[in-house]
């Protein structure tokens, strides 16, 4: 019999360890939690939302793409990359409505992709402490009207007290449209 009751207090324990550590313990209200179908932990009758565990973002990866201007820089989604006159090396001047309108491509640590040279990829710590990333000291953004993969409507775009121009894999402003273009690439 002796036996028959050290199994059970091990058992017992076991599911009550179980279930404080599925958070299916008393919250000390003494009416219990428990999570509904939808995720939610209802509370004596009251559904109490719980935040979902933050999710690593992906990299940024920037690449290149033959376009209306040459080749010029891409975010890992094909959307084009800009930079800003107003910018000094290293140094954004874009920010609150001018960061709205033009995003800056944030990340601590991007990847070159390809035909991007990965010694000219690195950020710079903007003004909210956030991580820009640059190239060739120059900090990237892309331009909220620019709708899908290979969209260059921020091309010479004069906002926010200068112009906007996409970039070469060099790392140079593209001013212009070269003068032959072997297709759009996108």
């Amino acid at each position: 019999m002796r036996r028959h009751t050290k199994a059970a207090a091990a058992l017992a324990s076991a599911v009550l360890m179980a279930a404080t550590a599925a958070g299916c313990s008393d919250n000390g209200s003494g009416s219990g939690s428990a999570r509904d179908a939808d995720g939610g932990v209802q509370n004596g009758g009251r559904q109490v939302d719980v935040p979902a565990a933050p999710s690593k973002s992906p990299t940024a990866t920037v690449s290149v793409r033959n376009g209306t201007y040459g080749t010029s820089l891409v975010d890992d989604k094909g959307m084009t990359l800009y930079v800003f006159d107003k910018d000094t090396k290293n140094k954004s001047n874009c920010a609150d409505a001018c960061a709205k309108e033009w995003p800056p491509l944030l990340d601590k640590a991007p990847t070159a992709g390809s035909g991007v040279k990965s010694n000219l990829l690195k950020t710079t710590t903007r003004g909210d402490g956030k991580r820009q990333v640059t190239y060739n000291g120059h900090a990237l953004y892309r331009f909220d009207e620019d709708q899908k993969a290979g969209d260059t409507n921020g091309q010479a775009v004069d906002a926010f007290g200068a112009k906007w121009y996409v970039i070469s894999p060099e790392g140079k402003q593209i001013t212009t449209k070269p003068t032959s273009n072997t297709g759009n690439g996108y």
